[in-house]
């Protein structure tokens, strides 16, 4: 679970303008945030199927979220991919 603090610092990373909080690269940026924390948890736990599973789910939606900027917002995407440090 993300704190607060942690959310807005991602949202404050990635996000389009002030108040944004809701965008395509705002929840990149999120889901890339929860998805380490969760890597983290299942390094030590291997046996917990659950949290593998919801794992799975929101790399696959972070997955549809960088499609659909790729292909709406190339800019947004090149910003967002780069500041993450998702792909070279």
């Amino acid at each position: 679970m993300l704190s607060v603090k942690k959310k807005e610092g991602v949202i404050a990373k990635v996000r389009l303008h002030d108040k944004d909080t809701g965008s395509s690269a705002a929840q990149v940026g999120i889901l890339t945030e929860r998805i380490a924390e969760l890597t983290r948890h299942l390094k030590k736990n291997k046996k917990d199927v659950h949290s593998r599973r919801g794992l799975l789910q929101m790399v696959a939606d972070r997955r549809t979220h960088l499609k659909y900027l790729q292909k709406n917002n190339v800019a947004s995407y090149d910003k967002v991919v780069k500041k993450l440090g998702l792909r070279a």
